[in-house]
């Protein structure tokens, strides 16, 4: 397996709220979604509103995937309903999730999220083969083909779930949402993106901002610095973007940023990268 296709995708870079302004263009407004091939599989990470970008992209052949969201707000599955291909006869999805503190599995979310007086078409109207996949948090995850997911738990309000795709000897950690406690590095994430190649971080703030924002449950792109620098990570994805934070901060952002280390990278729509 020496050398298969390891390719992250961004669809949607943005927090909280999807947005549509000519001053957001560059870097784009739509909430979190993350494609991944590892060979010949196909992973996504959280279905915000950019999964329907993905699912128009794909046309109208056979999908087989696996869709990992890091948590059940609204940003991050506001996409799902609209997801074209779970709508196809010949495709198959498995959705994880791990149990949070709310007590809801995901099946039950997803029965939530697309019953009446919420949304118009059931659950049921998918027509692709759906098997939820709930799991605890921390749990290590095999997928067989040489794919290994490790999990931690985020500090989230409701809880969220921290990623770490490993394969072909490679891996990519995907850390959104969670808040950090200023002097400390949470030890959590260190643990599980130490040597990482990558690391898609929440950076809605700067710190800065964060003060203001104590307890909503979010980070700083300086502590995503901070922990790729202890953890010797590669590479840092600036991501889940503020709604407020149009082209222009985010590219002071990414000034900023590169200065105190290089390998550090704004996300952005379309931003397509190979390891």
């Amino acid at each position: 397996m020496t050398g298969s296709k390891f390719q992250v995708k961004f669809w949607g870079v943005r927090g909280s709220i999807p947005c549509s302004s000519r001053d957001m263009m560059k870097y784009g407004g739509n909430t979190s979604c993350i494609e991944i091939h590892c060979g010949s599989r196909l992973i996504i990470l959280d279905g915000g509103t950019g999964l329907r970008e993905l699912g128009q992209s794909m046309g109208e052949g056979q999908v087989d995937a696996d869709i990992f969201l890091s948590h059940t707000h609204y940003d991050h599955i506001l996409g799902l309903p609209f997801f074209a291909p779970f709508y196809g006869l010949q495709n198959h999805f498995r959705m994880w999730a791990g149990r949070a503190g709310h007590g809801m599995l995901l099946e039950q979310v997803m029965q939530t999220l697309m019953r009446s007086p919420l949304f118009p078409i059931p659950v049921e109207a998918f027509g692709s083969e759906m098997t939820y996949m709930n799991f605890n948090i921390g749990d290590t995850l095999d997928l067989d083909d040489g794919i290994t997911i490790r999990t931690t738990q985020l500090n989230h309000p409701n809880d969220a779930t921290g990623y770490r795709i490993e394969f072909d000897g490679r891996a990519v950690a995907y850390i959104t949402d969670t808040e950090h406690t200023p002097g400390t590095l949470d030890q959590n994430i260190l643990d599980l993106v130490r040597g990482a190649d990558a690391m898609i971080y929440d950076s809605t703030y700067c710190d800065s901002e964060y003060p203001r924002h104590l307890g909503w449950g979010h980070s700083t792109w300086e502590e995503g610095v901070r922990l790729c620098q202890e953890a010797e990570v590669g590479k840092l994805f600036i991501f889940h973007h503020d709604p407020a934070h149009n082209d222009t901060f985010m590219d002071a952002i990414g000034i900023n940023a590169t200065k105190i280390f290089s390998g550090a990278q704004v996300a952005h729509e379309g931003l397509t990268v190979d390891f």
